[in-house]
């Protein structure tokens, strides 16, 4: 019979081919094209335009492929993810079968279960451990590293059990699905996490969609409650998912859930080897992985039986995907929940905007944790007028934030001092000429970083050696640094307190999961007295003892044109402040700014977060901006600088008239040269039940580019840049 078959493929995205009886939607196959086989999934009929050819011409598929098949709704966010994000449906499926979709399977991996226990066991801890593995009746067969995790024994002591018989190994080829203990029962949960916990677990055990906010201010017990909905979700075989922004979190995040189920979930994220992520997603098509933690393209997995979606930290502008499908993570999220009829929830300390406008609609439902969990409580903060208390020339610490940091190293305390700008400085001048060090390829100025001795962009990559001569005058030893970074940040910390034991931290420091899981070990063991970092350290992490957070340059993310600068200072500053005080111990935050009176810096001492987001929703209510309005950015570049100017121009006279919308520029955009490529760039705004991705496409369909200049479509942009 004839079929529509989804090409993975950069090309043609549908053609239609003959398959099997029997072949039905959402099989993976390979099929003829031109010389080449490539892959595809048969698609429903009628979901795409495509000619009609008459049969005789069809080509049969070349092959059925043994992969698990695309479900209904998975193949219904797909078409979502396209038509709403403009991009190609072929494209979005290669998020559906990546790569690792079609590597080698894993060689089998064999599975022990108890078996004949000796008379007599010699060595008190071997009899220890045989005691426990007898008491875990319910768990196994399972791997040697899955009895290790669940004992918390080392795998070569289990070998040696399986060298004296205790424990028996099953051919792999008799393996069966592992059989899963109970869910353990969780902590004593405080009263509002109780409340919010018994409105998820019927919501996820009745199937139903319905998207929750989960606002609860930073150390209220988030996690906890989440942990409910996920207990509920697996109790009877079924799976969840959890988004992270950032894989730093995902280390502290696997040790709580483990603390708490007794296993460990499956990881799935850009940090893992790629037999790893092979390994990873046939567990999670097959079914075996009941809990999956990962970043955004998690979001794209086949899991044939999933029950709930949670995207922690759900407010953070990681979730965008800024290049390829330019999709948000936290919106796709509650569009795959609405397909599979399942429970999502965003949950967060400092909700979008657009989320709390959702709740104002009665779209989402709102699960509120308005105080910390148990004896902790929010902590004092106090803003330093940079004017008035200004640190000593070339310092960046402030007098009163200098004495509490001092405070906190004699009591024994630690302390984190916040800084979104890595390196050392963000500026290199030559005080010979007035030379700014810029990069090559991009408009942006390298950055420092001292410990590597390199001058480094943060937008491509480019580095180059730090030199000693001014490239422009040739002037020797007289390039300055402007500005500081957390490097040159940490300079002076242990200048001042020789003694103290600091820690930077940014993502050039925290590269793995591994490298987060020494960082918090370190912390927790009372190895580190002062951390130093970048927004990497904003969110996620649990330390008892720190006391103390110092915010160095709390008006650096006011500056742009950016329409949710202040949004994102207010979110980005709570966080950071929350990360104090969250144990028995009170916390303390200086912000330190140059703008005391400002708005987003008196609902942060004030800790007014309604009345900042009221504020905010009657400006963005006045000029039509988002969740108010719409926006869509068409980015063109090219490495012709002549050329994108001159396609930028005749494609804002080709735009159409219509009501309600409105298209902006073009204009070159504030990142004007990105990786060699010049960029200008066109706003188009739009009421918000205004057909915006119609006009467009009745706009660009009349429209050749040539071919040294891209088109890039960003519906509902994030970065302006």
């Amino acid at each position: 019979m004839r079929a529509p078959v989804l090409l993975a493929h950069y090309g043609p995205a549908v053609l239609e081919y003959l398959v099997p009886e029997g072949v039905k939607p959402g099989a993976v196959v390979s099929v003829p094209l031109g010389p080449r086989r490539v892959r595809g999934v048969v698609w429903d009929e009628g979901v795409f335009a495509i000619p009609s050819v008459d049969a005789a011409k069809l080509k049969p598929v070349a092959a059925v492929l043994d992969l698990p098949p695309i479900g209904k709704s998975l193949r219904q966010l797909v078409k979502w993810t396209a038509d709403y994000y403009m991009a190609s449906p072929a494209v979005v499926l290669r998020m559906v079968l990546p790569q690792e979709a079609f590597m080698a399977p894993p060689k089998p991996v064999s599975r022990y279960r108890m078996g004949a226990i000796p008379p007599v066991i010699r060595g008190e801890a071997r009899q220890a451990l045989v005691g426990q593995m007898v008491a875990m009746e319910d768990f196994g067969p399972a791997t040697l590293k899955e009895w290790a995790e669940a004992t918390d024994a080392t795998v070569s002591r289990l070998g040696a059990l399986v060298q004296a018989g205790i424990l028996e190994e099953i051919e792999p080829a008799a393996n069966q699905p592992k059989a899963w203990p109970p869910v353990p029962a969780g902590p004593q949960l405080g009263e509002a996490q109780q409340a919010a916990a018994d409105i998820l677990r019927p919501t996820v055990q009745d199937r139903k969609f319905r998207p929750f906010l989960l606002d609860g201010v930073t150390g209220s017990g988030k996690t906890e409650t989440c942990f409910e909905g996920v207990a509920a979700a697996i109790a009877d075989g079924g799976q969840a998912l959890v988004l992270l922004p950032e894989i730093a979190l995902t280390e502290s995040w696997l040790a709580r859930f483990k603390t708490r189920f007794g296993f460990a979930p499956t990881a799935w994220h850009s940090g893992l080897t790629p037999a790893t992520r092979r390994q990873a997603f046939a567990a999670i098509a097959n079914g075996d992985a009941r809990v999956t933690v990962g970043a955004r393209s998690a979001l794209f997995l086949p899991f044939p039986d999933l029950r709930l979606i949670i995207v922690d930290e759900a407010h953070d502008q990681a979730f965008k995907q800024e290049d390829g499908v330019c999709y948000h993570g936290r919106d796709v999220a509650v569009m795959r929940a609405h397909f599979a009829e399942i429970p999502v929830v965003l949950s967060t300390a400092t909700p979008a905007l657009e989320t709390v406008e959702q709740v104002r609609r009665g779209t989402y439902q709102l699960l509120s944790l308005p105080q910390r969990h148990g004896v902790a409580r929010m902590p004092d903060i106090h803003l330093i007028n940079m004017v008035k208390t200004p640190p000593p020339r070339g310092k960046w610490i402030a007098p009163p934030l200098a004495g509490a940091l001092e405070d906190r190293l004699g009591r024994g305390e630690q302390s984190l001092l916040f800084l979104n700008r890595r390196g050392y400085a963000p500026l290199t001048l030559c005080r010979a000429c007035g030379e700014r060090i810029q990069c090559p390829d991009c408009t942006a100025w390298l950055v420092e970083h001292r410990h590597a001795g390199k001058l480094q962009c943060h937008h491509c990559g480019h580095s180059v050696p730090t030199p000693k001569a001014c490239p422009a005058c040739g002037a020797e030893d007289m390039l300055a640094p402007c500005g500081p970074g957390v490097e040159r940040l940490a300079e002076e910390v242990m200048a001042r307190w020789p003694a103290a034991r600091v820690q930077v931290v940014t993502s050039d420091t925290l590269r793995t999961s591994a490298d987060a899981a020494a960082l918090t070990e370190a912390v927790e063991d009372g190895a580190v007295d002062i951390l130093i970092g970048t927004q990497v350290l904003a969110k996620g992490h649990d330390f008892p003892k720190l006391t103390l957070v110092g915010v160095i340059d709390a008006d650096l993310g006011l500056s742009g044109g950016d329409l949710r600068a202040g949004e994102r200072t207010f979110q980005q500053i709570a966080q950071v402040a929350g990360r104090a005080g969250r144990g028995a111990l009170p916390g303390e935050v200086f912000i330190q700014t140059h703008q005391p009176q400002a708005p987003v810096m008196q609902a942060l001492q004030r800790e007014d977060r309604a009345g900042f987001l009221e504020a905010e929703r009657e400006a963005r209510l006045a000029a039509g901006m988002p969740p108010f309005g719409r926006l869509a950015a068409l980015i063109l570049s090219s490495v012709d600088a002549g050329a994108v100017a001159d396609v930028a121009r005749r494609l804002a006279a080709a735009a159409p008239v219509a009501a309600g919308i409105d298209v902006w520029g073009p204009s070159p955009a504030p990142l004007a040269m990105l990786r060699g490529r010049h960029r200008h760039r066109l706003l188009v705004h739009a009421g918000r039940t205004s057909p915006l991705q119609d006009y467009l496409r009745q706009w660009l369909a009349g429209v050749e580019l040539p071919a040294n200049v891209r088109l890039a479509i960003d519906i509902d942009p994030q970065s302006f840049l």
